[in-house]
């Protein structure tokens, strides 16, 4: 499994650039995104099971398999929200910790496993603590992917594996209009009958906030990786990036 996936790599930063600069960048993103998640945490969960249909569950599933870890891994959650994947991680068992910015997501969370408050780019832990590491469709969210990355490259052991979650668009046309549709039209009105209207439109356009595929896999390798790959998951609209801490395992 070494080398680059032999799957298509889609060009996720495909918005208008004059909607791309409205998004906030760097310390004003975070804060942003801080504020965001602590308002839409109470119904976050709900919100998520009704606009993917459920499909949440199993792609958060197939992340877990993914990692190939034997029961009793510590696996780090990054931008763990709730703990969806913290106690899927528990089912598998594995025994996760859950980082997150956000102290309301936290607080809302149906886990027992140990949370810490803090930023994904400079995370509060000893060098090679973890055998494998998850994300749940957060790598959007984060101020930048590079930090993320050496973070990961950092907390891992050698020979340890990460699985990230993240949107993505269909290659099809025809699913990739309907995606577009329903993504941007049909979750914003979602996100305004359950939580919270504003958080909800931007999400969908929080995608251009993802580089193209390739560079995403490219920044992996460059932060230690090795073995990276990316799936497209339900037809494209969701992508799984794996990889191997790269040195020797001790």
């Amino acid at each position: 499994m070494r080398g680059r996936s032999s799957l298509p790599v889609l060009l996720l930063n495909t918005r208008p650039a004059a909607e791309t600069s409205r998004l906030p960048e760097g310390a004003a993103k975070a804060k942003a995104v801080r504020a965001m998640f602590d308002t839409i945490a109470p119904r976050y969960d709900l919100v998520n099971r009704i606009m993917t249909f459920g499909l949440d569950r199993r792609w958060r599933r197939t992340a877990v398999t993914s990692l190939g870890l034997q029961p009793g891994a510590r696996v780090l959650d990054v931008a763990c929200g709730t703990g969806d994947l913290c106690r899927d991680l528990v089912a598998a068992g594995h025994q996760p910790v859950g980082v997150d910015l956000s102290m309301g997501m936290l607080s809302h969370a149906r886990t027992s496993v140990p949370l810490i408050q803090t930023d994904a780019l400079d995370l509060p832990l000893p060098p090679s603590t973890f055998d494998g590491a998850v994300s749940g469709f957060a790598l959007r969210n984060f101020v930048a992917l590079g930090p993320v990355f050496r973070e990961l490259g950092r907390v891992v052991r050698p020979g340890g594996k990460v699985a990230l979650l993240d949107v993505s668009e269909p290659a099809n046309p025809i699913l990739r209009a309907g995606h577009s549709v329903y993504f941007g039209h049909v979750v914003p009105r979602i996100g305004a009958a359950f939580s919270d209207r504003d958080a909800y439109r931007y999400l969908p356009k929080s995608v251009a906030y993802l580089p193209p595929g390739d560079e995403m896999l490219d920044q992996l390798r460059q932060a230690g990786f090795e073995s990276v790959q990316r799936r497209l998951l339900s037809g494209g609209v969701t992508q799984l990036i794996t990889a191997t801490r790269g040195g020797v395992s001790g």
